[in-house]
């Protein structure tokens, strides 16, 4: 299982990605140097928004989706993930 998720950095500026395995991704951006270059800088990270789908493929497909998304759109996206 693949899942694609937002996490909101120290600068209040987002970041998104994939991964098979979210706590440790999570981790990886507040804690090692395994974490995304952007984020290292920005620590710490919070997850703010996560979706799980079946594929690699799917889960890239909806990062790239989110990545285009405004700064407004991605706030929404997470209000409205949070109310589910």
């Amino acid at each position: 299982m693949w899942q694609v998720y937002i996490v909101k950095c120290k600068d209040r500026t987002f970041y998104t990605g994939i991964t098979t395995d979210l706590k440790r991704r999570i981790w990886e951006h507040n804690h090692s140097p395994l974490g995304a270059k952007y984020t290292s800088g920005r620590r710490p990270v919070k997850l703010v928004y996560s979706k799980k789908l079946k594929t690699k493929s799917l889960a890239a497909k909806q990062e790239a989706k989110i990545k285009k998304l405004s700064r407004k759109e991605k706030i929404n996206l997470q209000k409205i993930k949070n109310r589910q």
